[in-house]
């Protein structure tokens, strides 16, 4: 598996995972930026993602769903807040309801990724910060960490398979 460490900070309410590929910095951009890759590790191996919008621009919003084993739907979107091709992504990221708009009155988690070369690798860290203690409690129970970790895990094969 490509995750390498996982650290939770009720302190700081963040996630943080950290995953190194043996891509480039350049390449694992792309598996953000395009809706088709994307879909093929958003979502953890039992709930694969749709994306139906992804405007990959600063402002530009998306949304998505997943779907489980037995036809249930996640869905969810982000909105981006910053673009440093190819270093980072700054975005916002929520719940959607079932017509896929974010949930009002809901607030959305804030989260980036950065991508960093080290000899002739990539380390990837994804950070996400929660609005309070009880949004970080309450997405945890949900399966988040596991879910983000299994999502993450499927980088390598699908580089492996593009490679091929």
């Amino acid at each position: 598996m490509t995750v390498v460490s996982t650290a939770k900070d009720e302190a700081e309410l963040t996630l943080t995972m950290v995953a190194e590929y043996d891509a480039s910095p350049e390449r694992l951009w792309q598996l953000w930026e395009d809706p088709r890759e994307l879909e093929r590790w958003w979502g953890p191996p039992t709930y694969p993602a749709t994306f139906t919008r992804h405007d990959f621009f600063v402002g530009g919003e998306s949304r998505y769903h997943m779907t489980g084993p037995t036809g249930d739907t996640a869905r969810g979107w982000w909105r981006v807040d910053a673009i440093d091709r190819p270093r980072r992504l700054d975005f916002a990221n929520g719940l959607a309801g079932e017509d896929g708009e974010p949930v009002q009155g809901m607030e959305p988690m804030s989260g980036h990724v950065t991508f960093e070369a080290a000899g002739g690798r990539t380390v990837m860290t994804v950070v996400t910060r929660f609005v309070d203690e009880a949004q970080m409690e309450k997405m945890l129970a949900m399966g988040m960490e596991e879910g983000m970790s299994l999502a993450i895990g499927q980088i390598d094969a699908l580089l492996r398979s593009a490679a091929t």
